[in-house]
């Protein structure tokens, strides 16, 4: 966009997104209302707009983005590929690319999944996960064909596509479209806070947990696999597991020959301090989607992982019809593969997973300030996910009223001192870029404290 018209520009483009587009997640009543920023351009953790005025991405461009825009490697290692070829199909033939990443993916991977299924999307990463469970028990070498269920959490976020909303928990979300669903046993989310079951956090021995025990005695012949977020249930508002719960449902898993799926989507490459969040709990599932960060936040790209045992259960004679049918027109997509390769070799080259726990750690002091605000109710932190639950009574716990759009407030007017950021209802969110420094992620809490005193007082 040439810089003389910019200013001229910016109103055409608000003018002809008003008239023509539908944003996600967005009641477009309020968008009609309101004056939308033109983003135009990207370096560092800095978003710049149309009118020159720049912002820190706090929340990673919906938590994608890992070492900042205009990253020099990763610019190059599109252009690189794309000087060979953009596309070609994965139907029928293989690339350069999409080869790499998966030894790459499966190099880092916990242990135990060694084979990569890529797709666009980690709600589509979510549907071929499910798909693979399912057939899998149908079609073994020994098969078990009454194990067509899923375990669920509530609270849980899986995705948009109609397979990942059955195995979601969130009515705001998913309530209105469960007609359409197929029928899934939910068990009770690990929310501390404002436990399901009336328990306390130091003291409960993990009751959430007990309840899942409970299920499987009385359905483990009938249930195919668990499905969970590995330690933050992130759309949910940054809800985190206590220390045991993601070890305790694998070993509940091994007890009753159930398949544990993860969805480290949100979770994966560093979000939590390690490279995937299982880690934490030494925890190896039987299938691992990921998506957002392995990019870096450029290209589109997610891939569901899983174990050769499952593999296998898909080795048959071509008439005997135990293909896995999935698959659409980008699966691995050479351009996306190519700046995700570009992605990890960063991480390699910039040692940083090595860096996280001092920045971390900086986080965790910024968060202080939060702590004795007469309306912040609970401050949640895994790593660079943090969740700040604002709430109008403290001691009650009394939640605002969805008409006060009190989340929506604070985030507008952090918009208006210099950041992006994006709450999840009452819940205030900071998932930065992992490279952030120490300096910037003081800066960007700064600005988060500042903005919640403006909305709702001392």
């Amino acid at each position: 966009m040439n810089q003389d018209n910019d200013q001229t520009n910016y109103r055409n483009i608000a003018a002809i997104d008003r008239k023509y587009l539908w944003h996600p997640f967005t009641q477009m009543k309020d968008w009609e209302q309101e004056e939308p920023l033109v983003m135009v351009e990207g370096k560092g953790i800095k978003l710049t707009d149309a009118h020159g005025n720049s912002y820190y991405d706090s929340n990673s461009s919906l938590w994608v983005n890992v070492h900042g825009h205009r990253k020099k490697e990763l610019d190059d290692a599109i252009r690189d590929q794309l000087e060979k070829v953009a596309h070609t199909t994965f139907l029928g033939l293989t690339n350069i690319p999409a080869s790499l990443l998966a030894e790459k993916l499966v190099g880092i991977a916990p242990e135990g999944l060694e084979r990569v299924f890529y797709s666009d999307s980690g709600s589509e990463a979510v549907e071929i996960a499910l798909k693979m469970a399912y057939q899998y028990w149908q079609q073994k070498e020994d098969p078990e064909p009454s194990k067509k269920k899923f375990i669920s959490l509530v609270n849980a976020y899986h995705g948009d596509t109609i397979g990942s909303v059955s195995v979601g928990g969130m009515d705001l979300f998913h309530a209105i479209y469960r007609p359409m669903l197929f029928e899934t046993v939910q068990v009770p989310s690990p929310y501390c806070y404002r436990c399901p079951l009336g328990q306390e956090r130091d003291s409960c021995g993990i009751a959430c947990l007990r309840k899942v025990r409970e299920v499987m005695e009385m359905q483990h012949q009938e249930i195919a696999a668990v499905i969970m977020e590995p330690l933050v249930q992130g759309a949910a508002g940054m809800i985190m597991a206590p220390e045991g719960y993601l070890r305790g449902m694998r070993e509940l898993c091994d007890e009753f020959n159930i398949l544990l799926i993860v969805d480290e989507v949100a979770t994966g490459f560093g979000r939590t301090g390690t490279m995937f969040a299982c880690e934490h709990e030494g925890v190896s599932p039987d299938l691992m989607m990921v998506a957002k960060g392995i990019t870096g936040g450029y290209l589109p790209l997610a891939a569901t992982l899983t174990t050769q045992e499952i593999y296998r259960g898909f080795l048959a004679d071509y008439e005997d019809l135990k293909s896995f049918f999935h698959g659409h027109s980008y699966t691995g997509n050479q351009l996306a593969c190519a700046v995700a390769i570009a992605n990890l070799d960063l991480y390699e080259k910039e040692k940083l997973i090595v860096s996280l726990p001092e920045k971390i750690e900086t986080i965790r002091k910024t968060l202080d300030r939060f702590e004795n605000h007469i309306h912040v109710g609970d401050i949640r932190q895994r790593g660079l996910m943090v969740g700040i639950e604002l709430v109008q009574d403290r001691e009650t716990k009394e939640v605002y009223p969805l008409k006060e759009r009190i989340g929506a407030k604070v985030t507008l007017e952090a918009k208006k001192r210099g950041m992006i950021t994006r709450p999840l209802g009452n819940v205030l969110t900071f998932m930065p870029p992992l490279a952030s420094t120490h300096e910037e992620l003081k800066a960007m809490l700064d600005i988060l404290y500042d903005s919640m005193v403006a909305v709702i007082g001392q």
